[in-house]
């Protein structure tokens, strides 16, 4: 039998949505005490039979409703001891419930899990502290139930007031502490009293970059230290950075459990049909000019897969596809590229390298192909503003945010510099050292 830390064997979760059916309010009941005797009085004299309009009442199921939600469905998994996995997906994939089965927070509806090891866990913020405690008192609560003993969490307190920068606050009420004060403090202990498996839920989330560069420093040293990490995150940079294996959830079940790279690429590719393509259903010539006519404007990935989610590390293209009816001379195709605040980046055309002329196009279906290089391009939301024109004699068609696409933080480009490096671009530009 093979060495694991944890061990997920077809672990599913269903919900209840709606109201729930043994609802009854006081109210109800003592109105229905009290009409019992009538009720049973009318029944006598119809003879038996059923009254009422048939019509569904307040509390009847909707008919062909399913009031229950499969927020996990036969989940299996097993990671191994000192293995660092990440958990990734949309928000709903079920990564949040995953964790909060294997904290013992919540049990499955079937299936089972088996955890060998002592358990920290940081899941959202409100999870692990009681809220009348201080913070102080919380610290010492959250290592007893870890098993540790007073002495071995005196070792550790001041790392963990430290690190959580808290020392003003350690013995006030949790309750009276900001959300990034918060999950600053639980982090710190879920790190810092050293269980053997920790469980992080979306610590990247919440806190400011300086917070989160400490975060993904601590979860590395608790990486080398041999401990076991199952990290929940949307941050693809820490998954590929942190995590040599990844499993992707998609609404409730393992769609991939493969390395980090593999699976980041997969979940990037998954939900890349956005709008990332603008495709014309019945194609027309552009107002005013019977000669030309748009067929689709494409966001593509480096495999030529629509995507409107890009890995920061790979070149992508901007695909444009037109008819012309006949030649059109000095046709240009072009664009700009503009950041979600409306700020231009670049305009690019497909004039930009072949002279004053212009490529040939005849008549016929035409592509014209940008290809953007990756690193080139910082992480964020960006939208492509087409344009075609003949330069100085005729606009013929603008399209004003056509396409959109999102660039992902998938890993550090350049050695230690971090992903949130400031500027709308992050090209690797050519540097020279040299002893003067």
């Amino acid at each position: 039998m093979s060495e694991f830390a944890i061990r997920a064997d077809n672990l599913s979760k269903r919900y209840r949505i709606g109201p729930r059916e043994s609802y009854k309010a006081l109210r109800d009941t003592l109105t229905d005490a009290l009409a019992a005797p009538f009720r049973r009085l009318r029944r006598r004299g119809d003879g038996g039979r059923k009254t009422g309009d048939g019509l569904p009442g307040p509390r009847s199921p909707v008919p062909g409703h399913d009031s229950h939600i499969w927020a996990l469905q036969d989940v299996s998994f097993e990671v191994k001891p000192g293995e660092v996995v990440g958990i990734i997906g949309r928000n709903g994939a079920g990564k949040s419930t995953l964790l909060k089965i294997l904290s013992r927070i919540t049990r499955p509806t079937r299936g089972r899990a088996e955890i060998r090891g002592r358990v920290g866990s940081l899941l959202e913020v409100g999870t692990g502290f009681h809220p009348e405690l201080t913070g102080r008192e919380n610290t010492y609560l959250n290592g007893a139930i870890l098993g540790m003993g007073r002495a071995e969490i005196d070792s550790k307190f001041g790392e963990i007031v430290a690190f959580a920068e808290v020392e003003k606050f350690i013995d006030t009420p949790v309750k009276r502490y900001s959300s990034g004060m918060y999950v600053r403090l639980a982090f710190a202990v879920a790190a810092h009293l050293e269980p053997e498996i920790l469980l992080v839920d979306e610590v990247l989330a919440v806190g400011d970059a300086e917070f989160q560069k400490k975060c993904l420093g601590k979860m590395g040293d608790v990486a080398k230290e041999g401990r076991t990490v199952l990290l929940v995150s949307h941050n693809m940079g820490a998954i590929t950075r942190l995590c040599r294996r990844a499993i992707l959830l998609d609404q409730g079940r393992v769609r991939l459990c493969a390395p980090s790279d593999e699976a980041v690429a997969q979940y990037l590719s998954l939900h890349s049909t956005g709008s990332a393509e603008f495709a014309v259903a019945r194609p027309s010539p552009a107002p005013g000019h019977p000669d030309f006519t748009l067929r689709a404007v494409r966001v593509k990935d480096s495999r030529g897969a629509l995507a409107a989610s890009i890995d920061i590390r790979h070149p992508f293209c901007v695909e444009i596809e037109y008819d012309l009816r006949r030649p059109i001379n000095g046709l240009r195709v072009g664009f700009r590229l503009l950041t979600s605040e409306g700020v231009v980046v670049f305009s690019s055309t497909d004039r930009d390298q072949e002279g004053a002329g212009g490529p040939d196009r005849t008549a016929g279906v035409h592509r014209s192909r940008c290809e953007i290089p990756g690193g080139f391009l910082n992480k964020g939301h960006y939208s492509v503003s087409l344009g075609i024109d003949v330069p100085m004699v005729q606009s013929i068609l603008f399209l004003d945010g056509v396409v959109s696409f999102f660039v992902e933080p998938t890993g550090g480009l350049v050695g230690a510099i971090p992903d949130n490096r400031l500027g709308v671009v992050c090209p690797r530009l050519p540097w020279t050292v040299e002893r003067l």
